[in-house]
C-alpha cells in the first residue's frame, strides 16, 4: 500500500457501491505489471502531450488528462489477452476523481466492477482487486476538482490466462436504483468513434429537451387498465407495435433523466402482455384501434418485436428484474418467440412477422430496416443461444452482398429484399407496400442508424465498412449540407422525390460518427437535428431522430 488502502478506507466508511466482484483476495506479490506499453484508449484528451498512452509509459513525468468539465470520462487499457487481475495502482495528478470505478471486460463491451468509490481523495490509490478480462478501465463518475481527470500512471498487475475466484452475477441494480443512468456512458464506444462537438453536458441537455417534447407529443395513457402507449398518428392505426418498441427502448435509456421512466416502461410492458399476437402469444400484436383492441388478425410484426425484446433487456440492466415484472424472463420468452416464429429457419433471416409461413408469397421476403445487428448480439448474450450468432452473420453477410451487387457506389439498401432463399435482390416493383419497395425509401431510411448502432458500440469490421460506405456517399451527395438529403433514392443514388424529413437525414449522423474524417459533417447533421422541431404528426420521424440523438451522444448501450 502507498499512503493508504483506498479499498479498506472506503469499505470502512460504507461507501463501496454494490456490484463489487465477490471473493476479493490479497494481491499476489509475484504478479507482474502487465499494462505498461499496452494499447490504451480514452473517452477524451485535454490536449496534445496528454494522450492516453502517457498513462502506461512507465514515466511519472508524463500523464493522461481528460477534457475539462465532464464527470463521465474513462481510460481503458487492452492487456492483449485475458488476464486474472489482482492489483490496480492509480497515481493521480492534481485533477483526481472523487468518484470512480475500476472495471474489467472480456471484450471491451460488457463491464464488471472490481472496485468503486465515491470518496476518492487523489494521490496514489493502490487497490487489491479480483477480476478477469482482457480490458481494464478506470471510469470517472465525479471529479474532485473543477478540471477533468489526470493520471500520471495506470498500473495493472496480474497473470495471463488465469482465472479469479468464482463470482456471482445478478441483475440487481446498484443502490441508486439505476444500472445505466442516462449520461453515465458506462460502456464506451469503439475506438475512434466521433461525437458532435461541444461539452458533454450540452449534448445531453439537448437530448433530454428533445425527449421531453417527444414524450409530450406521443406518450399517452389511453383506455385505462394501467396502460401506457406511444401513439402513431402517421401510421395506419392509432397504435402499432413498432411505436411501442421504440417507446420501450427510449424510456429504458432515458432513466435518470426522467423520474417517470420506469412507470412509463411498466405501462408499456402491461400493454405488450395484454395485447399478445394471435399466433405466438409471447409476441406483441402489431396493430390496435382507437379502442385499444387488436385488429387485422392480431398477429405480430418483426420490427416491433425486435425492439420490445431489446427494451426488456435494457430494463433488466437498468432496474433489475425485481418488481412488478420480471423483465429478464419476459425478454427471454420474447427472444425465443422471435426465433421460433419470425426467423426463417432455412435462411436464418428475419421474416416480416409471425404470420408468414412456408409456402406463402412472403416467406422469402425480408425488410432491411429490421436487421438490428446490436439486438442480435444482445439476444445471444441474454439467452446463451449460439443460433443468434448464425442469424447475425447471415444478416451482416447479406448487407455486404447487397451493397456490393446492387449499390457499389452508394451502399444503399432497398426497403425489402426478395428471393432470400436463392439470389437475394431488390424487388423490381411493389411486393408489399409500394412501387418503391426495391428502393431506399420509408423503411430503409432507418438502415444507416441500425447498422451504425452496431458499428459504434461493437467496432465490428463488417458494420464499420457498411456504415462508412453509406457515409462517404451521402456526404458527397449532399455536398456537406444535410438539407440536401432528400426523401428517397434509387440504389444508384438517383433521387426519387423531393422534400426533407428527419427519418431520412438523422440516421446518417450515426454512420458519420464512424468516420474520423467526418467531424464537420457530423456537426452539421447534429445542428440540423437541433433545428428540427418535434413533428406531432409523425411519431416515426421524431422517434427515429430521438434514438439517433441518444446514439451519437454516446448514450446508447447494448445490454
Amino acid at each position: 500500500m502507498d499512503r493508504r488502502s483506498a479499498l479498506a478506507a472506503v469499505s470502512a466508511a460504507g461507501l463501496v457501491i454494490g456490484l463489487l466482484v465477490a471473493g476479493t483476495t490479497s494481491a499476489t506479490a509475484a504478479d507482474p505489471l502487465v499494462s505498461q506499453g499496452k494499447a490504451v484508449a480514452a473517452s477524451s484528451v485535454e490536449g496534445a502531450g496528454l494522450e492516453a498512452a502517457k498513462a502506461v509509459d512507465g514515466s511519472t513525468a508524463s500523464r493522461w488528462a481528460s477534457a475539462e468539465g465532464s464527470d463521465s470520462e474513462w481510460l481503458r487499457v487492452d492487456l492483449g489477452s485475458a488476464h486474472a487481475v489482482s492489483r490496480v495502482r492509480l497515481n493521480w495528478e492534481a485533477a483526481y476523481a472523487r468518484g470512480y470505478r475500476v472495471q474489467t471486460s472480456p471484450d471491451g463491451s460488457a463491464w464488471t466492477d472490481v472496485f468503486s468509490t465515491a470518496a476518492g481523495d487523489g494521490g496514489v490509490d493502490d487497490l487489491t482487486v479480483s477480476g478477469s478480462g482482457r480490458y481494464v478501465r478506470v471510469l470517472g463518475t465525479a471529479r474532485g476538482t473543477q478540471w477533468g481527470y489526470s493520471l500520471w500512471e495506470l498500473e495493472v498487475y496480474g497473470v495471463a490466462g488465469g482465472a479469479p475466484p468464482t463470482t456471482t452475477t445478478t441483475t440487481t441494480p446498484p443502490s441508486n436504483g439505476l444500472g445505466y443512468a442516462f449520461g453515465s456512458r458506462k460502456t464506451p464506444y469503439a475506438a475512434g468513434i466521433l461525437r458532435p462537438s461541444g461539452a458533454t453536458s450540452t449534448l445531453d441537455a439537448a437530448v433530454v429537451d428533445y425527449y421531453q417534447r417527444w414524450k409530450a407529443a406521443f406518450v399517452r395513457q389511453n383506455c385505462g387498465n394501467g396502460w401506457y402507449q406511444v401513439i402513431s398518428p402517421d401510421a395506419d392505426h392509432p397504435y402499432v407495435a413498432e411505436a411501442q418498441g421504440y417507446g420501450m427502448v427510449i424510456t429504458a435509456q432515458m432513466a435518470g433523466a426522467d423520474p417517470d421512466a420506469r412507470k412509463i416502461f411498466d405501462g408499456l410492458v402491461k400493454w405488450k402482455i395484454d395485447h399478445p399476437s394471435s399466433i405466438n402469444r409471447d409476441l406483441l400484436a402489431a396493430e390496435q384501434d382507437v379502442n385499444c383492441r387488436s385488429v387485422n388478425g392480431g398477429d405480430g410484426a418483426t420490427d416491433g418485436d425486435m425492439d420490445v425484446a431489446y427494451g426488456l433487456l435494457l430494463a433488466d440492466r437498468q432496474w433489475g428484474s425485481i418488481g412488478t415484472y420480471d423483465y429478464r424472463q419476459l425478454a427471454i420468452r420474447h427472444i425465443n418467440a422471435i426465433k421460433a416464429s419470425e426467423v426463417n429457419p432455412s435462411t436464418n433471416l428475419l421474416k416480416l412477422g409471425d404470420w408468414s409461413s412456408a409456402g406463402d408469397q412472403y416467406y422469402y421476403l425480408s425488410r432491411s430496416s429490421d436487421w438490428m445487428v446490436d439486438h442480435f448480439r444482445a439476444f445471444r448474450k441474454a439467452t446463451g443461444d449460439g443460433a443468434w450468432d448464425t442469424i447475425r452473420a447471415a444478416h451482416q453477410n447479406l448487407i455486404g452482398q447487397l451493397q456490393q451487387n446492387y449499390a457499389p457506389n452508394t451502399g444503399l439498401l432497398p426497403d425489402f429484399v426478395e428471393n432470400t432463399n436463392s439470389s437475394p435482390r431488390p424487388p423490381a416493383g411493389q411486393v408489399l407496400e409500394s412501387v418503391n419497395d426495391g428502393k431506399y425509401y420509408w423503411n430503409a431510411c432507418r438502415v444507416p442508424w441500425r447498422i451504425g448502432a452496431d458499428a459504434v458500440t461493437s467496432g465490428d469490421s463488417q458494420s464499420l465498412a457498411a456504415s462508412r460506405k453509406l457515409n462517404t456517399w451521402v456526404r458527397s451527395k449532399a455536398g456537406g449540407n444535410p438539407a440536401g438529403i432528400a426523401i428517397g433514392y434509387q440504389l444508384n443514388g438517383t433521387q426519387i422525390s423531393g422534400g426533407s424529413a428527419a427519418a431520412f437525414f438523422a440516421p446518417f449522423a450515426v454512420v458519420a460518427a464512424t468516420d474520423p474524417g467526418s467531424q464537420a459533417w457530423l456537426d452539421a447533421l447534429w445542428n440540423r437535428m437541433l433545428q428540427t422541431p418535434v413533428d406531432g404528426g409523425s411519431y416515426f420521424s421524431a422517434s427515429i431522430q430521438l434514438q439517433v440523438m441518444i446514439t451519437v451522444t454516446g448514450n446508447h448501450w447494448v445490454p
